[in-house]
């Protein structure tokens, strides 16, 4: 089997995909463009991949994502228009949110239909994304003045499925206690509860600290049994040796990981300890943290979810925010905005490349909230979720599809209300336990339907 992969906006979700396919099936090639200037891409990667994919007569698939004007590659390069060719799509531009509806660019719709005509295998992230696509399709080439085409949506829709994007979601099993100098990754005990990643067998902090003890330094061991003799449970432990593993603004969570099924956070199911009380106290002592990891930009309308947290403020209500996601060339002003108005409320702002940090942050976060005007799939919410993040997103776009009832809101103010009651109670959250499954959504559910998809039958012209 040899594939094509063709990325002509290499970053993002699109990366993942790509990055995906290419290591992990076999005799696939990737030629890709970085993910910038999206719309100059749209416009002219066609023209560029013509000219750098050298003909290769061992490729039996082409597969590629909708930003590539498929047409216009294969009318350049008639070699690949012999291949199955399959165009997936991350989001599509006839329903795509504009600011002003009279700043839609006609001819990125237009290309995508084009590229459905001449591909073999239409596929879609989602059946939100399928839907709005094929049903728009008549309304959206009314635009043309006159001789108009007709019935594209039934030629279309035969080719048309839809394929969930494939996540490869951190497996927490393996992550281990971090001593001092060594890579931070935590995992907060609730969460490991709730996912059903440890498993808890002991009785009492004593013994989850013991096993600490093993990787660590003596003087650790040391301050379990002064905080033990002193009434303090794990405080100690936090204070003493997470603030030199955890690079700030982080480090104000102390929370620990998990150490082969145990976890020495101050947060244990049944114990009898006098930390245990504490624990209670201390964990509705800490304020809700929410996390915002979405791309910087108008689609995701970051305006109503700032507005929404300065309402908190105005109210007096104590949260922790982390603004994630990636940002390109416009950043919207309310970023900068938002960032002097939050001040100390912010625990961490902007993009961050590794992804262990990415999940890390993620890890400590209690609520993951959507805003968005555009979504299709959502595959940062759904890490959100998979990281013991209590979802919540608009009753509209693909969330419905995903997220049960209970994690929609209809309008910001029902959004506003629901974080008000979390910022006074954020126990809400914390022994929540996610109605739903995001294992539908992973890489190892997935695989062999992409290896089904990306096979070639043999054709009579090769």
């Amino acid at each position: 089997m040899s594939v094509l992969l063709i990325e002509a906006f290499y970053g993002g979700s699109h990366k993942q995909l790509m990055d995906l396919l290419h290591g992990e099936i076999e005799g696939c090639v990737l030629y890709s463009i970085p993910a910038k200037k999206w719309h100059w891409r749209a416009r002219t990667s066609a023209l560029y991949f013509m000219q750098n994919i050298p003909p290769n007569d061992s490729y039996r698939v082409l597969f590629t994502s909708s930003v590539l004007n498929l047409a216009e590659l294969i009318a350049l390069r008639p070699d690949l228009g012999r291949l199955k060719k399959i165009l997936y799509f991350h989001e599509n531009q006839l329903v795509y949110p504009v600011q002003k509806s009279q700043e839609r660019d006609f001819q990125y719709g237009y290309n995508q239909i084009l590229s459905c005509l001449v591909a073999d295998i239409v596929v879609f992230n989602s059946s939100f994304n399928m839907e709005s696509f094929l049903t728009s399709i008549s309304k959206f080439l009314k635009m043309i003045p006159d001789h108009r085409p007709k019935d594209l949506e039934r030629i279309i829709r035969p080719k048309c499925q839809v394929l969930y994007f494939p996540i490869k979601f951190p497996d927490f099993s393996r992550y281990e206690f971090q001593i001092p100098r060594t890579p931070a990754r935590f995992v907060p005990h609730h969460k490991c509860l709730s996912q059903e990643i440890v498993n808890y067998k002991s009785d009492t902090i004593s013994d989850c600290c013991t096993k600490i003890s093993c990787q660590s330094e003596s003087k650790i061991t040391k301050s379990v049994d002064d905080c033990h003799q002193s009434g303090l449970g794990n405080r100690h432990i936090e204070e003493n040796t997470l603030q030199q593993v955890v690079s700030p603004p982080m480090d104000l969570y102390n929370i620990q990981s998990p150490v082969q099924g145990h976890s020495c956070e101050d947060e244990f199911p049944v114990i009898s300890d006098p930390c245990a009380t504490l624990k209670v106290i201390r964990d509705e002592q800490r304020p809700l943290h929410i996390v915002w990891p979405h791309r910087w930009e108008h689609d995701k309308d970051p305006e109503t979810f700032f507005k929404t947290l300065l309402k908190l403020k105005e109210k007096e209500l104590s949260f922790h925010v982390s603004v994630l996601g990636e940002t390109f060339t416009d950043v919207p002003d309310i970023f900068s905005e938002a960032r002097v108005t939050l001040g100390s409320s912010v625990l961490h702002w902007g993009y961050l490349p590794s992804k262990d940090d990415y999940f890390q942050a993620l890890c400590m976060a209690d609520v993951v909230i959507s805003t968005a005007k555009h979504e299709f799939f959502g595959v940062a919410m759904l890490e959100a979720v998979h990281c013991g993040c209590y979802p919540l997103c608009p009753k509209s776009l693909v969330y419905p599809e995903i997220f049960k009832a209970e994690y929609l809101y209809s309008t910001p103010e029902q959004l506003l209300k629901k974080l008000q009651n979390f910022c006074k109670r954020p126990s809400l959250v914390r022994k929540h336990q996610f109605q739903g499954e995001t294992a539908q959504f992973s890489w190892a559910a997935l695989r062999g339907k992409f290896r089904s998809l990306l096979i070639a039958e043999p054709r009579k012209d090769m």
